[in-house]
Formats: C-alpha cells, structure tokens, sequence
C-alpha cells in the first residue's frame, strides 16, 4: 500500500499534558510515514515531547511572540513537505486509524477530506482528562449550506499540500473563524468530501480552557468573514449550540461511531 508523508500541524499553547494525549492517539496511528510539526505559540516549552514520542519524526518551532493559531499554523504548513497535511487543534483526539481512512479517501480523488466527530466534554483528573458526556456531530456536506453554517471540523481533516500555492495561508483577519473561511476557499476551486465516520475527538469543556468553550463573541471576525465572502448576516454560533438549532437537524446525517469512550493515557501524564 502507498504511504505517502503526511505533515501532521498542531499549534499549541500552555497545554502540555493535553498535548500530550493528542500525540499519544497519533502514536496509536501505527502509520509510520508521518511528520509532526508543532509550533509553540511562545507558551511554555514542549521539547520533552521528541524524546517522549521518537516514533512521530516530531518538529517543534517556537514563536518568539504570542501570535495566536493562526498564524502558528502557518507556520506550520510552510515547513511541512509531505504530500499531504492534516490539521490539529492540541486538545483534540484522533481514533485509530484515521489516518488511513482519510488517506482512503484521498486516493479516490478527494483533494480534501474531513470526517464526521464526537464532541466530548470531560473533567480534569490529575495530569489527564476523563470524558463525562459525548454528542455527535455529523452533517451532511452542502456546499450551498456551508455558507450559512460550517459544519467543518478542522481537526483531522487531510488535504493536498499544493492547495496553499493557489489559495494561500489561513486569514488571520478573521482569527477564530479561519476554519470557515479555509474551507469556502478550497470548495471553491476543490473536491471536498465528508467521511461519514466519527473518527475525530473533539474536545468541549464546561471548566473551561479550550477554544469552544470559551470563544468570545468574536462578532467583529465573523461579520469580516461574512463580507470576504458576501455570506450576508451571521448569527454567532460555536459547534456545540449549533447541535441545538432547529433548522440544522434537516442537515444532520447518518455517521459510524467507533470510540470506545475510554479516557486517552498519555505516556506523559502517566508520570
């Protein structure tokens, strides 16, 4: 079978042990073409997790200032070289063998995949999260109806590397909602395909710390957003509170849950 390099890009900021949890479910990938480029957004250093994880070819750069993620991911596609290049917020999850399935579905032409996902919601214990609640989240793909409300998780998401020499870097002028304006981007002029697993873990916290949760109203990036594309008035709404709008269970879509609901042990955090 083709193993082509994927460049796997996570920002990250102050999170070592969550970080930690997410390159421990890469590890369990088994894939062993892989990439990981992390870049420290000038938080607290992360250089433990190369000796922790040998397997992962781990990359670490470090931003001098606070430029927040988008800007950190940038950074990260530029140095990556492999073919492809999959997309990580530092708090989520993968399940195993997503990586193959993406790559799956890549190989049927795709030039950018997602998968459906489960947001969980946990509490701290100790160095390590334990999952208190699960939801699907899983929505047909429209492009039409992506412009009223995205329903793409960027994390996991797998895509062609030479897709950033025509449509460019992720927009930091729109901040939180890069993921929407990254996705309206590449369905313009790109195949773009949904896999109806929930393969990706993603991370939703009452006690706070992670972006959903704590997203402010962000109204100044989305009204940007909505004239870089002429989307017209936007409500602001962050994927949890969208489960709950009535319209969008018309959207809502048949999707293959596959996590046992276990809690990850990082290697890290076992210390």
């Amino acid at each position: 079978m083709n193993e082509p390099l994927v460049s796997i890009v996570i920002p990250t900021f102050n999170r070592p042990f969550v970080l930690s949890e997410l390159l421990e479910t890469i590890a369990l990938q088994n894939y062993p073409n892989l990439e990981t480029l992390i870049v420290n957004d000038a938080g607290e250093s992360v250089d433990f997790v190369r000796e922790a994880f040998p397997e992962l070819n781990i990359k670490v750069s470090v931003q001098l200032r606070n430029l927040k993620h988008v800007h950190a991911r940038n950074l990260g596609c530029r140095q990556a070289r492999g073919e492809f290049i999959m997309l990580c917020d530092d708090d989520d999850l993968l399940t195993p063998g997503h990586i193959r399935r993406m790559l799956e579905v890549m190989a049927d032409g795709a030039d950018l995949a997602y998968s459906d996902a489960e947001l969980f919601n946990y509490r701290v214990e100790g160095k390590g999260r334990v999952p208190v609640s699960r939801r699907l989240f899983a929505y047909a793909y429209d492009p039409a109806e992506m412009r009223k409300f995205s329903t793409f998780i960027p994390s996991g998401c797998l895509y062609r590397r030479q897709i950033h020499s025509v449509i460019g870097e992720f927009d930091p002028d729109v901040y939180h909602y890069w993921d929407w304006d990254f996705i309206l981007r590449v369905s313009a002029l790109y195949s773009v395909v949904r896999l109806p697993v929930a393969s990706v873990l993603y991370a939703f916290s009452d006690q706070g710390g992670n972006l959903s949760a704590n997203r402010p109203s962000g109204r100044l990036f989305l009204d940007r957003l909505a004239a870089k594309h002429g989307l017209g008035p936007l409500p602001s709404a962050n994927f949890a509170t969208l489960l709950d709008e009535p319209h969008m269970q018309q959207r809502s879509a048949q999707s293959s849950v596959i996590w046992d609901g276990l809690p990850v042990k990082s290697r890290i955090n076992k210390v």
